[in-house]
């Protein structure tokens, strides 16, 4: 989603207007992602973070930048819980907060403001963002996700394969034993089955793609292997079809999906594969129905959106036992 999704309705004017007003937004987050990679604990950055990301939250969907606005929403969700959590060491938030600068610029169609060159700066008064740096980088590259019809996403870089001992040579025969008849040629020990290390770990189905790019960034700084997809047909084809070889991949389902929703998908794997996969959904329909709904279902836990990624990644870990 670029600048170019404007609404009609929008008068003449206005959404350039909106982008000049985002320019040094960028610039104070940039400040911001700078000062959280220095000291993760920096409440003064953590709660302007907070207001920024609120803000866009509820202004972006206003000038058609939808997945700008759910992008802010689901990055106020984590910040508010590094505010609950000052201390928490899991989650770098300086490299976090970079990533996200740089995907709002990509969605605006502007540049990514260079940081401040180190050295003492005055902390920027309440409500006055400092004046933006002419000089500009390209955004660095989203995690790689699926495109609705497109390819099936690449996942994560599998951990490099363990060494199988070589067999061991047979003994010789002692020296003064008779010559023994011609035996046939040792075999081989058999081949061990194929390791797992090249089946992900986490399979998540997920149309709203600044949620999903979120969640890949989160799962990529983390070292999981996961496969992402974007259309629920499509992703049904491909988990009835994995070979998980023995192991039970977590699988983050979206309810409302296009083609087909995420209790359909459900329903099908239970019946064709019962027990292959361990179901979280997840929805922004968080009512107590809804997630008793999902659990009846066969659901193993619910999230609810937004979704903070400190506690998605958390709640994953636990899940996946690592």
């Amino acid at each position: 989603m670029t600048g170019h999704a404007t609404p009609p309705e929008l008068p003449p004017g206005l959404l350039e207007e909106y982008l000049a007003g985002m320019r040094p937004v960028l610039v104070a987050l940039v400040g911001l992602a700078e000062r959280l990679a220095a000291a993760r604990n920096d409440l003064a950055a953590l709660e302007a973070l907070r207001r920024e990301t609120h803000k866009i939250h509820g202004s972006a969907g206003s000038f058609g930048f939808m997945e700008v606005s759910r992008l802010a929403a689901g990055m106020e969700a984590t910040v508010k819980d590094w505010i609950s959590w000052p201390g928490d060491p899991e989650v770098d938030r300086g490299s976090l907060t970079r990533w996200f600068v740089a995907r709002l610029a990509e969605m605006l169609g502007l540049e990514v403001p260079r940081p401040a060159p180190p050295g003492p700066q005055p902390p920027p008064r309440a409500g006055v963002p400092p004046r933006p740096s002419q000089a500009t980088t390209r955004p660095p590259p989203s995690p790689p996700l699926q495109r609705a019809g497109g390819p099936k996403v690449t996942p994560a870089p599998p951990p490099p394969p363990r060494a199988t001992p070589k067999a061991e040579p047979p003994a010789r025969s002692p020296a003064a034993a008779p010559s023994p008849p011609p035996a046939a040629v040792p075999t081989a020990p058999p081949t061990p089955p194929a390791p797992a290390g090249d089946v992900p770990e986490i399979v998540f189905v997920e149309d709203d793609a600044a949620l999903a790019e979120l969640l890949a960034y989160g799962l990529s700084t983390r070292g999981y292997r996961f496969v992402a997809y974007r259309n629920g047909r499509e992703a049904l084809k491909e988990l009835l079809a994995l070979d998980v070889r023995g192991t039970h991949p977590l699988l983050l389902l979206d309810v409302d999906l296009p083609a087909l929703d995420g209790y359909s998908i459900l329903g099908a794997l239970e019946r064709a594969r019962p027990g292959t996969y361990r179901v979280v959904f997840t929805t922004v329909h968080g009512t107590e129905e809804e997630q008793l709904r999902g659990l009846e279902a066969g659901a193993l836990d619910y999230l609810v959106k937004p979704i903070s990624l400190r506690v998605a990644l958390e709640k994953i870990k636990r899940w996946v036992g690592r």
